[in-house]
């Protein structure tokens, strides 16, 4: 999401001054790579990159490349193959041992259905969001459909009507099924090999971090750094405040009962509970485990917890802690707060992934996973 957001940041800026840029994508990768589908980097006439496509190797070349469909005003698949032996090529030995497809794009600021304006549209607000973009590699030499749908709730934007109505129709019900699933890769190869990456855009992460310690000041660094949507929640004015945590989008004070009333919540929401306030938390915790969260984090020992989840069900309150994470946190040998930090973020990222952590090297197959059908 940070990502998307720094390339609307520089499109506007562009746009303001009608500088010419090209939008490149990743949009298939097979094997080994650096990046997956979905990255992208936004590309100026002058060389200016917003983004990346890979660890930095395709970027020089990629540059060249839209320099070129920003110069023709017309879209281009290009496929670097890592696997070769002889990746120099590209200009340094890359390693990733996989093919990488990258679709690049012209943009026309007069059009308001263009790929970046759609992307716009799909970070307005907190909903999750599904775009559609076309490409052909059989037909690489080809200009290329490229990004031409969005479907957010029950709205729909774009230009559906680049698509043949045959395949319109076929993308039309599979999109049904999809709207609810992980990115995937669709090829058709009964309407030329066409393939379709169907990519869901979901909000931002939103931390809801109760406590404004010392020890969450690296909280929400880290928070910022990884894009995520930060609301700071404590009773204590003096240590609240937007001096000491520039990073919060919102500072909520006050006792705990009456700032619960002022949050919101959803399915991509996390709370971080670091006040260090047992009475506080006790109150806290009894409003989190009804709402639909599916990471709540409490700094402390597993002593803590128990006697928290004790107070609340001498209360008659049935605790489920599916969704709750104490002590907070990957073993990970974590003991500055800094090192904390990371740990209570390196859990999140596993827990909203639906991942077991593990050490890379004992992983079998691909690091990363995406769902392709042909």
């Amino acid at each position: 999401m940070k990502e998307l957001l720094q390339i609307i940041q520089a499109y506007q800026s562009c746009k303001a001054e009608n500088l010419p840029v090209a939008l490149a994508t990743v949009v298939k990768v097979e094997g080994s790579a650096y990046r997956r589908p979905g990255a992208r980097m936004l590309v100026t006439n002058e060389g200016n990159l917003t983004g990346a496509i890979s660890g930095g190797c395709l970027e020089g070349d990629a540059l060249r490349k839209a320099q070129t469909v920003i110069f023709q005003q017309k879209s281009m698949l290009v496929t670097y193959d890592t696997t070769d032996e002889d990746d120099q090529k590209f200009g340094v030995g890359l390693g990733c041992n996989g093919i990488i497809h990258v679709l690049i794009e012209p943009i026309e600021y007069a059009n308001p259905k263009n790929p970046i304006e759609l992307i716009i549209e799909a970070v307005k607000d907190r909903q999750t969001c599904l775009l559609l973009t076309l490409f052909s590699i059989p037909r690489s030499k080809s200009e290329q459909i490229g990004t031409v749908f969005l479907k957010k709730g029950n709205q729909e934007f774009g230009s559906p009507e680049k698509v043949d109505p045959p395949l319109w129709l076929q993308l039309k019900h599979e999109i049904q099924f999809i709207e609810q699933a992980h990115n995937q890769i669709i090829t058709y190869q009964d309407q030329g090999g066409i393939s379709v990456f169907f990519e869901q855009i979901k909000p931002a992460i939103r931390v809801l971090l109760f406590g404004a310690g010392n020890d969450t000041l690296p909280v929400a660094e880290l928070a910022q750094i990884l894009g995520m949507e930060l609301i700071l929640i404590d009773g204590r004015k003096n240590l609240a405040t937007p001096t000491r945590f520039p990073q919060a989008k919102k500072i909520i004070h006050g006792p705990a009962e009456e700032v619960l009333d002022q949050i919101e919540t959803d399915i991509h929401t996390v709370a971080l509970l670091m006040t260090h306030n047992f009475e506080y938390e006790v109150i806290v915790l009894q409003r989190l485990l009804t709402w639909m969260i599916p990471y709540i984090g409490i700094l402390g020992p597993k002593k803590k917890t128990e006697k928290l989840i004790e107070r609340l069900e001498s209360k008659g309150i049935q605790v489920s802690s599916a969704s709750i994470y104490a002590p907070i946190g990957l073993e990970i040998g974590a003991e500055t707060s800094q090192e904390i930090a990371l740990s209570i973020f390196a859990e999140i990222k596993a827990v909203l992934n639906k991942k077991q952590p593990i050490f890379l090297r004992d992983k079998v197959g691909p690091i990363h996973e995406l769902g392709e059908k042909i």
